[in-house]
């Protein structure tokens, strides 16, 4: 699994001109599976995301998560994150889950986020997507779960 997280003070996702996640302060979180992902990387994932210490404490250093914020989530599924551009010009998307298996594991992960106390807001599964955000910082985080060791 894959994921771009960036520390927004607001952002919201638009499908059609109708506008179908928002929040306020807290994550946007593009997130991509790969064909290999399993239970193992969705805990780790969650995990991370709720406890990514990236929000400042009153001493201005990133030492709270979304959690001791009070922030929400906004989760939009990007298989592009697994884009290889390796070769040629056009990138390749091979790497990532085919689409049922990755929608499965999608929804999985923003339940468990959920479980874990959070607001999660979503976009639409397979479709043509436009993401606003403010990013507060800017602050953008990478996690891999592949590259967890």
């Amino acid at each position: 699994m894959r994921s771009v997280i960036q520390r927004v003070k607001r952002a919201s996702v638009t499908v059609d001109g109708k506008t179908v996640g928002k929040i306020a302060m807290g994550l946007l979180i593009l997130l991509a599976v790969g064909p290999e992902d399993g239970q193992g990387d969705l805990t780790w994932m969650v995990d991370k995301l709720v406890g990514l210490r990236i929000f400042e404490d009153e001493e201005g250093k990133m030492n709270r998560s979304v959690q001791d914020v009070g922030g929400e989530i906004l989760m939009v599924s990007q298989f592009t994150l697994y884009g290889d551009c390796r070769k040629g010009k056009r990138p390749s998307f091979s790497a990532a889950a085919p689409p049922e298996k990755a929608k499965l594991l999608f929804e999985q992960i923003v339940e468990e986020t959920r479980r874990r106390g959070l607001k999660v807001e979503t976009g639409v599964f397979q479709t043509e997507m436009e993401v606003a955000l403010i990013n507060h910082g800017p602050v953008t985080i990478l996690l891999d779960s592949e590259k967890k060791f």
